[in-house]
């Protein structure tokens, strides 16, 4: 059930990311559903090959590659699917930064296990 919970409040916050960042465009909660679905599998299984492949630059700037490597998925992610689209890989890094900080957030408020 968590996952479910997980997966909708990841699409959610897709669907409401063009009003934060208009380059973003998300044709409907289907294809957020599915956007996030894609990001999901996108970071399960290309990130941490590219984490692995870029540990070098990503030790020289003290972790800030990381955010590039997820621009990098969420601009992927966009050019995979129809109905989801960014304009640039520039707008992909901020639209997969604020994407990233939005769903932890309402992630853990939702999802915290009582005391």
């Amino acid at each position: 059930m968590r996952i479910l919970l997980t997966w909708a409040i990841n699409a959610g916050v897709l669907l409401l990311l063009p009003y934060v960042v208009s380059a973003v465009r998300i044709q409907d909660f289907g294809t957020a559903l599915i956007a996030a679905l894609v990001l999901g599998l996108l970071n399960a299984i290309v990130r941490p090959v590219l984490v692995v492949l870029t540990l070098p630059i990503t030790v020289l700037t003290l972790g800030i590659f990381l955010l590039v490597i997820n621009g990098f998925t969420f601009w992927l992610a966009s050019r995979m699917l129809s109905g989801f689209h960014v304009d640039s890989f520039l707008w992909a890094l901020i639209a997969a930064l604020i994407y990233s900080i939005a769903t932890t957030l309402i992630g853990s408020l939702l999802l915290r296990k009582p005391a």
